[in-house]
């Protein structure tokens, strides 16, 4: 009887450990604050069984758990709905809801959203920050923009290049969105959704002073959509001044975001520069000996590959003047500056960052040379 106890005692704490445990993954996403603010790592176009997507609610917390998110949002078509003969749901909100129980004891910030769904021009939108899903349903697309905006939320157009909304994979801003933007109803577009980067979207964000998002715009499970192919999810960076939803839904309006999949970076000039340059940091700058070769170990801090393209007046001694530093770990680089100096300007394009179609940033360190 005492062996039989002991096991039952057993199994029921490893059940608890496991339970206690199973929102740990290796694949977690990792960026770094940049000077002022909080980088939160955001998913803000995801679906369920409550639209067209195949997952409960509850699985979408526990998978932004696993990638150590910050942010996300179920944006539930609400006028598309293939599954309401087998779950039906009269309260657009229930999906939001039942996440938003499921993440109350994680620090994992659920915002409430909604995708309003129609054919070209309109085409699909997410809005986010919105208060009740439910009234967002109207025969007319422009009164569901309306109320969207007296909701207070934050409105981006979803996947411009998507063929169904775009046949030539070009999308174009249409008269009815031209008008949503002077109304002061439109304020993001998707550079990056699932796997798909596209460059006229990023001219549209820029000419229109758009915000620019990427998302998973998820319907399976991230294991095997993105997980199992090798693939991060598409995330997008918001640079707010505190973990907060108010301070999200600011940085949001105010622009401050970069797209990212993998190690493909996407933004303005004005936050994606402080970004990599915060993702690597000097951990050696020493000449080799008594020779006129300064040796420097680069650490990458963030989860993405960083891919680099030397920019110096001068060369590199025994390497390529392309080079990654891999994710989570260190490159070592050897500059021949010719004679000795007691600091240098670290200067590389940033190959796999763009603030405009085919325009890569530059990016400057400033190192002090170690004896």
């Amino acid at each position: 009887m005492k062996f039989q106890s002991f096991f039952i005692v057993l199994l029921v704490s490893t059940f608890c450990f496991s339970q206690e445990h199973s929102h740990k993954s290796s694949r977690t996403l990792v960026f770094p604050d940049v000077s002022g603010y909080k980088t939160l790592k955001t998913d803000l176009h995801q679906h369920t069984v409550f639209s067209d997507g195949d997952v409960w609610p509850t699985i979408r917390v526990m998978e932004a758990l696993r990638d150590n998110l910050d942010v996300i949002s179920l944006t539930e078509h609400i006028e598309y709905q293939p599954h309401k003969q087998d779950i039906p749901h009269p309260d657009r909100n229930r999906s939001y809801e039942l996440a938003l129980e499921e993440a109350k004891d994680h620090d994992l910030l659920i915002i409430h959203g909604s995708e309003i769904t129609r054919q070209a021009p309109m085409g699909h939108n997410n809005a986010v920050f919105i208060q009740d899903a439910n009234k967002l349903m109207n025969d007319k697309a422009e009164d569901s923009f309306a109320e969207a905006k007296k909701q207070g939320a934050f409105v981006f157009w979803n996947h411009p290049a998507w063929h169904p909304q775009s046949p030539n994979g070009n999308p174009i801003l249409s008269d009815f969105q031209k008008e949503r933007l002077k109304k002061g109803e439109l304020h993001g577009v998707e550079v990056i959704n699932m796997g798909d980067y596209a460059e006229e979207s990023l001219a549209l964000a820029l000419e229109h002073n758009l915000t620019i998002m990427g998302n998973s715009d998820i319907h399976g499970l991230i294991d095997w959509d993105y997980t199992e192919k090798g693939h991060d999810r598409p995330i997008t960076l918001v640079f707010a001044k505190e973990k907060t939803p108010e301070s999200l839904k600011e940085a949001l309006f105010a622009g401050r975001t970069v797209a990212v999949f993998n190690s493909l970076l996407v933004g303005k000039k004005e936050n994606l520069i402080p970004l990599l340059q915060a993702c690597i940091q000097v951990e050696k700058a020493q000449y080799i000996n008594k020779t006129s070769i300064l040796e420097v170990t680069l650490k990458n801090v963030s989860s993405s590959d960083l891919i680099f393209e030397n920019q110096m007046p001068y060369i590199f001694y025994s390497s390529s003047p392309v080079f990654t530093v891999p994710a989570g770990d260190t490159k070592t680089i050897n500059i021949k500056t010719l004679e000795r100096k007691d600091s240098l300007t670290l200067t590389l394009k940033a190959l796999g960052a763009y603030v405009a179609p085919k325009v890569q940033p530059t990016i400057e360190w400033e190192i002090k040379v170690g004896e």
